[in-house]
């Protein structure tokens, strides 16, 4: 309840935030520290022979890194590179790291983003807490010429020769706090390094926006199984999300006309099938990346919605620009 409620503080007045300022200028005063000691090299940052893109928030809470990995990642495979991805695996329960991430693999042993990330890009992925770890081993086992991490803007171990920070074009920083009074896990000047800032949603100066096109639900137990979310307009359904922002996901079926009662869980829950019983016949819409933990439930009345993301063409040729000079920096 407590973490809730400073949740909540985060993004609205509250007598809460001026309470853990203390706490908040002590984290910003660690991760600056940190900063220094990587810069100074007393803390070492592993290079690797082929472009590294990094993309991170720093926020906490979904912002659409995932979508924007994957679109990346099918993007660039269009242009002749042969990316691999690597993750933290968050919520993955494998005994040893890195793991390396089938398309069809378990979600419980390498977490539930993976999963889908390797289901809709068919890329090589290596997931574990060390991901120059994760990336070597990509390097060592596959043909990948490009490492894309999802996540991983604080992890200065790796070496990245591109930086791409995901902004919510909603919530955008909060109230510019630092953790715990605030959902900045650095401070917003931090935004100034990068070299790429994109918006989910209507994006500010110097960033460039990323919209979602949705696509047709999906029956959870068998996605070749489709439906128009229009023949559920004006009906009652339950919605699910255990993500970051949950609300962004009813917002988006409420847009389409449905009637929902909504049930947010937390991000990555481990759903069990009693979490979907509801005794009612009324249909049950989930984002896709539950639907990966709820695949093996076997309900046939329980659906997903596909999403991607559309970029903004100046950010792509910018982006590809950009990495045919590293390219050519790298094999030189």
């Amino acid at each position: 309840m407590l973490i809730k409620k400073i949740q909540h503080s985060w993004y609205n007045k509250s007598g809460l935030t001026a309470l853990l300022l203390p706490l908040s200028w002590l984290f910003c005063l660690l991760v600056q520290i940190r900063r220094v000691l990587y810069r100074l090299r007393i803390l070492r940052t592993s290079q690797l022979n082929v472009p590294v893109v990094v993309v991170g928030n720093i926020t906490v809470g979904g912002t659409g890194k995932t979508p924007l990995v994957i679109e990346l990642a099918n993007l660039l495979k269009e242009y002749g590179y042969r990316p691999g991805i690597i993750s933290r695996g968050y919520g993955g329960k494998a005994r040893t790291w890195p793991q390396q991430v089938r398309w069809d693999g378990d979600p419980t042993m390498v977490g539930d983003e993976a999963i889908l990330i390797a289901r809709r890009t068919r890329c090589p992925m290596a997931v574990g807490p060390d991901r120059v770890a994760s990336a070597k081993a990509l390097l060592k086992y596959t043909d990948c010429n490009l490492i894309i991490s999802d996540d991983g803007l604080q992890h200065y171990a790796l070496g990245r020769d591109i930086e791409i920070a995901v902004i919510d074009g909603v919530r955008r920083y909060g109230n510019g706090q630092c953790l715990p009074a605030g959902p900045l896990r650095e401070p917003v000047k931090r935004l100034e390094q990068v070299n790429f800032k994109i918006t989910n949603g209507i994006a500010g100066p110097e960033e460039f926006a990323m919209a979602y096109t949705a696509e047709k639900l999906c029956r959870a137990d068998d996605p070749a199984v489709t439906l128009d979310i229009s023949s559920l307009k004006n009906q009652t359904v339950h919605a699910i999300a255990g993500i970051g922002n949950p609300q962004q996901f009813f917002d988006q079926l409420k847009l389409n006309g449905l009637d929902i009662i909504e049930h947010a869980f937390p991000d990555h829950y481990p759903f069990k099938k009693e979490d979907l019983d509801f005794g009612e016949i009324q249909p049950i819409v989930l984002t896709e990346k539950d639907a990966v933990k709820c695949q093996r439930f076997y309900l046939h009345n329980v659906w997903y919605q596909p999403i991607k993301a559309v970029l903004d063409n100046q950010f792509t040729e910018q982006l590809l620009v950009m990495l045919e000079r590293i390219n050519g920096q790298k094999t030189s």
